[in-house]
């Protein structure tokens, strides 16, 4: 039998900067595989070494020790274009002097393609993009939503076997970004290429990916898919960065749920009357979403404890108030224990 080797790979892989005469560790012995095909998404805070991480995947960079190989074949020192790989970078990049079709066409005229043919596939890009009457503009004629667009047929004109994604929905604003987060999900299933995007927005992970990978000190602190990652984060830190966590430790948890360290998901609390309630405790403070309240109790059980609570606005007869008493409820499979 054969097995098809990933389409990404790191082995190993550390990429150590001097700064100031001291050694900076961005990026500290990962391993990784992505699939062919996958969407897989680089997540963590700024400084955590997702942007190292795919500078060196895209050969921007140079990993220190350890080995990149892509189906198989070491990259790890090649440079960017001898690679099988395009970029698209948060500020597009785009050719201000050039109009929308060269840009497109751009990486086919370095390759020497002809122009009628280099035409052709570029304006069939901007109709996949569902952009086809903007040819003949320049990037400055167009929104930002536009741009991005145009910046991704540009990055697969020239039909990569691996996609990476440097924040690229970083400029735009909510209800645009949230467009194109649907857009981008949909063009890669169509395409069927593999994707590798940066982002440090957690919804951003959770909406649009396969697999997420989450980076916190230049280290991978687990790998998993967007439902394992919320429900069953491995550490501390990913159940804090992913979502709102209410993380229980030491003698207030033994006398809550029973654990030594576990989370325990805001919204998986509910509010009800005294009979069978786990604990009760004082609002302290409420916040309106919308759609949700957000509650932080003071639980009168442990009185160095606050937990968070969201409850859907329609759930709410009569919200609770600061200063009111609440009675907290969950289910005991609600309840993740953690290694703190």
């Amino acid at each position: 039998m054969t097995t098809t080797p990933p389409a990404v790979e790191l082995q190993d892989v550390s990429c150590v900067f001097q700064s100031g005469g001291q050694s900076v560790r961005a990026v500290d012995h990962v391993n990784l595989q992505i699939g062919e095909g996958e969407f897989f998404t680089l997540l963590g805070p700024s400084g955590s070494g997702k942007t190292t991480c795919l500078r060196m995947i895209g050969g921007f960079t140079l990993p220190t020790s350890g080995r990149i190989t892509l189906k198989g074949n070491d990259v790890s020192h090649l440079p960017p274009y001898a690679r099988p790989i395009n970029t698209v970078f948060q500020d597009y990049a785009l050719f201000p002097h050039m109009t929308v079709l060269e840009n497109v066409a751009y990486g086919l005229m370095v390759k020497g393609v002809d122009k009628a043919q280099r035409t052709q596939r570029a304006q069939a890009l901007l109709e996949m993009i569902r952009l086809p009457d903007v040819g003949a503009r320049k990037p400055g004629q167009l929104s930002g939503g536009q741009r991005q667009r145009v910046a991704l047929a540009r990055a697969l004109v020239n039909q990569p076997e691996v996609l990476l994604l440097d924040e690229p929905l970083g400029a735009l604003d909510l209800k645009l970004r949230e467009q194109m987060q649907a857009e981008l999900k949909a063009l890669q299933r169509s395409l069927g290429i593999t994707f590798l995007f940066i982002t440090h927005d957690q919804h951003e992970a959770l909406s649009m990916s396969d697999r997420i990978g989450v980076f916190n000190l230049g280290k991978l602190e687990q790998v998993a898919t967007p439902q394992d990652i919320y429900n069953r984060p491995a550490t501390r830190f990913v159940a804090q960065f992913i979502g709102a966590a209410n993380v229980l430790e030491g003698a207030a948890a033994e006398r809550l749920i029973g654990e030594p360290c576990a989370m325990l998901r805001p919204e998986q609390i509910r509010l009800g009357d005294s009979t069978g309630a786990r604990v009760s405790g004082v609002v302290r403070e409420l916040f309106y979403f919308g759609s949700f309240v957000r509650f932080e109790v003071a639980a009168s059980a442990a009185a160095e404890l606050r937990l968070q609570v969201d409850m859907p606005t329609t759930a709410l007869d009569v919200t609770p108030q600061r200063g009111d008493t609440v009675h907290l409820h969950w289910d005991a499979q609600a309840v993740h224990r953690l290694a703190c």
